[in-house]
């Protein structure tokens, strides 16, 4: 079973960047995929980014293409999302979530994800 612990989150001004840190007890190739989601006050859960454990191959959504890069370090057990460029509508809880091992879903729709982690706050505000 994975527990899922992220970090990195804060009050940064627009343009700035932060890097989100997870760390993924309990990981194995079995997962075979890992997501950023995030939430913001009165809207719907959203998918973020999320990166295949297995050859890396990732996928992004369309409010951060560009801006956001997540990665994977196996060895550490550590998920990444690097947020550059950011803007006001960036602030929300963000999570990091897996499905149960051996599953496929469908990368940036919350179903189908079990694990999650406890969430970290990331506000852009002046």
């Amino acid at each position: 079973q994975l527990q899922l612990v992220e970090s990195g989150g804060g009050l940064v001004q627009p343009g700035g960047s932060l890097r989100l840190s997870c760390v993924v007890s309990g990981f194995n190739l079995n997962y075979y995929v890992i997501a950023w989601f995030r939430q913001a006050p009165g809207k719907e859960r959203e998918g973020v980014a999320c990166i295949m454990t297995s050859g890396g191959n990732t996928a992004y959504g369309d409010s951060v293409q560009g801006r956001f890069t997540i990665s994977m370090d196996n060895a550490k057990n550590t998920l990444y999302l690097q947020m550059n460029s950011l803007k006001p509508e960036d602030t929300a809880v963000y999570y990091c979530a897996a499905p149960p091992p051996l599953t496929v879903v469908p990368g940036l729709s919350p179903r189908g994800y079990e694990y999650w982690g406890q969430g970290t706050q990331v506000t852009v505000s002046s």
